[in-house]
């Protein structure tokens, strides 16, 4: 059984988590499924949300370099 594990910056489903993150897993087991002959439901995903402010790209978080753009 194929485990997907998916980091993100929270902030950015912000509006809809549930929803966004049942759309995701979908796509990504139904690309899975294709490409590895496994059924969807054998493909487990899981999601850890991380707050921009602890998210980092180098020495700096999501939040600062966002609000760089600014």
């Amino acid at each position: 059984m194929p485990f997907v594990s998916i980091k993100y910056v929270k902030e950015n489903i912000a509006d809809d988590p549930a929803g966004k993150q049942s759309r995701i897993a979908d796509r990504i087991a139904e690309a899975i499924s294709a490409e590895m002959g496994v059924g969807k439901d054998d493909v487990w995903v899981a999601f850890e949300g991380i707050a921009a402010a602890e998210f980092y790209v180098g020495p700096d978080s999501v939040a600062t370099r966002r609000a760089r753009r600014k």
